[in-house]
């Protein structure tokens, strides 16, 4: 089995697209990007233009390039005056970009980051939980979304280019940020702080909805059946519901992802495989040689039978 790279796809694809955005709070990131790499290019330019001279230009020209005037211009006024403008202009851009200016109307959701995957808690107006998931959050197109982000472990930082900005996910500390998506689709993210081991393979997928069909995904959100034949059983005689939680059945291990919806999910392994029965199978196997070092372990004492079995009950999770 090779090692994953993040999964590609329609609309889900890698890398992210960051100079793309797809709603309020990502399009002035995007054009203080732009801004900055624009007048990056301009001042690099400058210097290898005053470089050309002071090598091969003309000796008066050397001259006043070497003078007081020129170094009190370009060494110091010229430095104060265009840091100073960027740095007011940038924060008068970004500063609707707040999560301090939340209204009150805004979908909530904690996002807990773990090592190495996501957390999901939909949360009601009052912040009380109403239902959890992992590694994949849905969204109403055209409304605010705000995002109470922590992490159980190390730091991790959440980054949903098209949707909005990167925001630290640090111990001990509740950090808030804003996302919209003004159409439907995937937007692909991605854990932009190194947490150590696979960190590059953290990966998240934001699903955006019409309103109409995010109210049936939403009502779609029911316990999984008691009964799941064999797979339930191999599911829950191995081990796996010591770490997992497929609500409605006895499983209700806290460590790992809740498993109830996840044959709904587009990815498994925190956006790094196309979630279908091959890969299922494969994660469930072989996880360590897809993720190195993540806390999962590999179940290779499976017959091929039985990996079927639990592949087939897993994927009916939906």
């Amino acid at each position: 089995m090779t090692r994953a790279a993040p999964a590609s796809g329609s609309g889900d694809g890698w890398p992210p697209a960051v100079f793309d955005p797809a709603g309020p709070y990502s399009e002035p990131v995007t054009i203080l990007a732009w801004a900055l790499v624009a007048g990056g290019a301009v001042i690099f330019a400058i210097v290898l233009a005053a470089l050309w001279i002071a090598l091969y230009g003309p000796a008066k020209l050397k001259t006043r390039l070497g003078g007081e005037k020129a170094i009190w211009i370009l060494g110091f006024a010229f430095p104060a005056v265009v840091l100073t403008g960027l740095l007011i202009w940038g924060l008068m851009l970004t500063s609707s970009l707040s999560a301090t200016r939340v209204t009150g109307t805004e979908m909530r959701v904690k996002i807990i980051g773990e090592m190495w995957w996501w957390r999901v808690h939909y949360q009601d107006a009052k912040g009380r939980e109403t239902l959890r998931d992992a590694n994949e959050l849905h969204i109403p197109v055209g409304t605010p979304v705000l995002l109470e982000l922590e992490a159980a472990d190390v730091i991790h930082s959440f980054w949903v280019p098209r949707l909005g900005g990167k925001m630290d996910m640090i111990p001990g500390r509740t950090n808030r940020l804003l996302i919209q998506a003004d159409a439907p689709g995937v937007y692909k993210g991605q854990c932009a702080e190194y947490c150590g081991g696979p960190h590059a393979l953290m990966g998240f997928v934001v699903v955006a909805h019409e309103p109409e069909e995010f109210a049936r995904w939403r009502a779609s959100r029911r316990p999984a059946p008691a009964s799941g034949g064999e797979g339930l059983s191999l599911f829950l005689s191995s081990g796996c519901a010591a770490c997992h939680t497929i609500r409605g059945t006895p499983a209700n291990g806290l460590a790992g992802p809740d498993l109830t919806h996840v044959g709904s999910r587009r990815t498994l392994g925190a956006g790094i495989l196309p979630n279908n029965p091959g890969t299922m199978a494969g994660w469930i196997a072989d996880s360590q040689g897809i993720k190195p070092a993540n806390r999962m372990p590999a179940y290779h004492q499976f017959s091929g039978e039985q990996l079927l079995a639990l592949t087939d009950y897993m994927v009916s999770l939906k």
